[in-house]
C-alpha cells in the first residue's frame, strides 16, 4: 500500500511539473532606439514616442512600427500565427499597453506618422475625453479595429510630404546662399 502512495504522489507531482511548465509565455515590449529602430513596414525611423507600437513573435523576435496601421499591414500581410503579443502606447503617459486591452480613437483628421488616424488609450475615459476635447471621432476597440478599413488619409499625407518638400528647398536655398556668400568671401581676399 505504501508503494502505491508512492506512486500516485510521484505522478501527481510529475503532473504538476508538467502543467506549469506548459503555462503561457510572458511577452513583454522592448524599448525604442531612435538611432536603430526603424518600422518593419515602411522603414521609417520609429520614434520613441505614444504612436510607437510593437509585435512580439513567438521566438521572442520584436518588430516594431512607427504607426498603429502599420502594424496592422505587418498582420494582414503575415498572418497573426507567429505573434506573441502586441502592444501600443497609450497616448497621454506613453506606457507600454496590450493592443487588446486598449482603447481607439479614431478620425481620419488625427495626425499620426503614417496618417492612419488611431491614437491608443489605456483606458475608455480617457480616449473618449479626447474625442471630446478634439471635437471629432469615434470610439473603437481592438475587436472593433479588426474590421477598421484602415486607409491612409492621403490629404495629409499630402500635406507632410509638401512640408518635407517645403523643408529642402529652405535648406537647399540656404546651402545655395552660404556659398555664394563663401565665394564672395574668397574672391575679397
Amino acid at each position: 500500500m505504501n508503494a502505491k502512495k508512492i506512486s500516485v504522489f510521484f505522478l501527481m507531482i510529475v503532473g504538476l511539473l508538467l502543467v506549469s511548465a506548459c503555462g503561457t509565455k510572458e511577452y513583454k515590449p522592448q524599448a525604442i532606439n531612435e538611432e536603430t529602430d526603424k518600422c518593419v513596414i515602411c522603414n521609417m525611423s520609429v520614434k520613441d514616442d505614444p504612436y510607437a507600437t510593437q509585435i512580439i513573435t513567438k521566438d521572442g523576435q520584436s518588430l516594431k512600427f512607427d504607426d498603429i496601421g502599420c502594424m496592422n499591414e505587418w498582420k494582414v500581410n503575415n498572418g497573426t500565427e507567429t505573434v506573441g503579443a502586441e502592444f501600443v502606447r497609450d497616448h497621454n503617459t506613453g506606457d507600454w499597453i496590450k493592443y487588446d486591452k486598449a482603447y481607439y480613437a479614431y478620425d481620419p483628421s488625427y495626425v499620426t506618422p503614417m496618417a492612419y488616424g488611431v491614437i491608443a488609450f489605456e483606458d475608455e475615459a480617457t480616449a473618449q475625453a479626447y474625442i471630446a476635447e478634439q471635437g471629432m471621432g469615434k470610439l473603437m476597440s481592438s475587436t472593433e479595429l479588426a474590421n477598421h478599413s484602415w486607409e491612409v488619409n492621403r490629404e495629409m499625407m499630402d500635406m507632410e510630404n509638401m512640408e518635407m518638400h517645403n523643408e529642402r528647398e529652405h535648406l537647399d536655398e540656404t546651402k545655395e546662399h552660404m556659398e555664394m556668400d563663401n565665394e564672395a568671401e574668397g574672391s575679397h581676399s
